[in-house]
């Protein structure tokens, strides 16, 4: 019996040593953590549970039996982060440059079968050279069938990935396919061609980074949600996004313990300026409606029109959208329609409330928006608050016009409740512009043309550009001061608790992808 033990005993001692101390020293020269150390520092102490520990890969092409390590390059397992239920997998570069082989693909997919059954997020902590080149198709099979297991999963069980290191090639469709993307600034890469190979058939130079670091994918592609600056904190972040979420679909994010005060918040009303045309930041307003130091913004760094991130209003998580207006005064455009469009489909699928705050003077006009395809992005936003059956909210703080007021959880579309502020303006398009249509023929042959121009304007505005009329037909439910905006939405997210909307019957509907 004693040798039988000492027999595991070492087997694991070997396991646990990955590639070998030499490249365990190399992975911390780069200022990166082992995929055990990831692992142990995310999961609470002494909680994660390890599956596969012993599998070793079946190559015999180009000596590769003569080289065989333990676990074949990836961890995989189950644990508990903040005491719930997850599933992990970890790719470590010591052990091949964590490359994906046959069987190191069915490690992942046999975790991701398990938190798929169970009920419970997995996380994928990517760090490999791609496929293993030494088994072929194989591989190719391998990640295959990761990618369908992602699909399946979607909707079902969060998903998330954190790129710590080279993700290239086939590896990167799994990460994209999943609920968020993490990446770490100077030590994480995305892209399906390398640099090299970018060379030879373009002749562009571009270096890894730039090609597809973590600003790269933060700022420009929007592939990455979230940058961190190093591995720690990327962990940190991933712990504090699972906290908004759910274990699965039939479940709701947890509720945490919040006790009823005075909810009256003056700055609020001291945020939109009196000049119509001027910015103001509109996280401002997100902070003074939830609850303190909770927003978690996610894609804060592309598409900066539009705001979405998670935060907590009396306890419950919810998912806030808003326009902003200190970035192109907050229009709607490509990019800002489709992180939007992203955003509420994830909270819908998780049954996250969504709130949506309003000041939008439209959509981005010019060839550029419309040769890459405004009208289809613009209508997969509509599309996804359409659809969305979980408690929707609006507020319209200020600007509320045309085709963009649809577009942002109008009631029309399906919105429970529809507030807004008294300075809000809901109308087909601005008072200038309106009135130089309107009354282009009267301006005309005015004396004084530029007088006569403001007098109309003020006109109109006086007319349309208010809440009043959109309230008189009921599509505002009301107009509230804006101290009083907390307080509604807390009652407002209470009462809309147990919503429920049956859809009609049908495979899936087809978004204007």
């Amino acid at each position: 019996m004693k040798s039988n033990i000492n027999k595991l005993n070492n087997r694991l001692e070997k396991a646990y040593l990955g590639g070998g101390q030499k490249r365990i020293d190399r992975q911390h020269a780069k200022k990166k953590l082992t995929a055990r150390e990831r692992v142990n520092y995310i999961m609470d102490e002494g909680s994660f549970e390890e599956i596969g520990v012993l599998v070793t890969h079946r190559t015999t092409d180009f000596g590769m039996e003569n080289e065989v390590y333990y676990g074949d390059g990836v961890i995989t397992g189950y644990g508990t982060i903040n005491n719930r239920l997850v599933y992990i997998y970890a790719q470590d570069f010591t052990v091949f440059g964590g490359s994906l082989s046959e069987t190191h693909a069915e490690k992942i997919c046999k975790i991701m079968d398990l938190a798929t059954k169970v009920g419970a997020p997995i996380i994928g902590l990517n760090d490999s050279g791609g496929a293993r080149i030494q088994e072929g198709v194989r591989s190719l099979g391998g990640y295959a069938d990761i990618f369908h297991k992602n699909v399946q999963a979607s909707g079902v069980i969060p998903q998330i990935s954190a790129i710590m290191g080279p993700c290239a090639g086939g590896a990167v469709y799994s990460p994209a396919i999943t609920d968020f993307t993490m990446m770490v600034e100077n030590t994480s890469y995305m892209f399906v061609t390398g640099p090299s190979v970018v060379k030879t058939v373009t002749n562009e130079e571009v270096s890894s980074e730039e090609l597809g670091g973590a600003y790269t994918h933060a700022s420009k592609s929007g592939v990455a949600h979230k940058t961190s600056a190093n591995d720690v904190e990327c962990l940190e972040d991933l712990k504090k996004l699972i906290s908004y979420l759910p274990q699965n679909n039939n479940e709701t994010a947890p509720l945490l313990p919040f006790t009823p005060k005075e909810e009256l918040r003056d700055v609020l009303s001291t945020i939109i300026p009196e000049n119509a045309n001027k910015p103001y930041d509109m996280h401002h307003v997100i902070n003074g409606i939830i609850d303190t130091d909770s927003f978690y913004e996610i894609h804060k760094d592309y598409a900066e029109n539009i705001i979405v991130g998670f935060s907590r209003i009396g306890g419950r998580s919810v998912g806030i959208i808003a326009n902003q207006p200190l970035f192109l005064a907050g229009v709607l455009d490509v990019n800002s329609s489709k992180k939007a469009a992203r955003f509420t489909r994830f909270c819908d699928s998780f049954n996250i409330p969504l709130l949506v705050l309003v000041d939008v003077p439209g959509f981005l006009p010019g060839t550029d928006q419309e040769w890459n395809g405004i009208i289809v992005h613009g209508a997969k936003l509509l599309y996804a608050l359409s659809e969305a059956t979980v408690p929707k909210v609006t507020l319209i703080t200020r600007k509320a016009y045309g085709g963009a007021y649809d577009v942002m959880n109008s009631k029309h579309i399906g919105a429970d409740l529809n507030f807004a502020w008294p300075t809000a303006e809901i109308a087909v398009m601005g008072a200038k512009g309106a009135s130089e249509i309107i009354f282009k023929r009267e301006i005309a042959n005015a004396d004084h043309p530029e007088e006569k121009l403001a007098e109309k304007e003020a006109e109109y505005s006086e007319k349309f550009a208010n809440p009043y009329r959109a309230a008189a037909r009921g599509f505002i439910d009301e107009v509230i001061l804006p101290q009083n905006t907390r307080r509604k939405l807390l009652k407002a997210f209470a009462m809309l608790e147990n919503k429920k909307i049956e859809l009609p019957k049908r495979k899936h509907g087809n978004i204007p992808l």
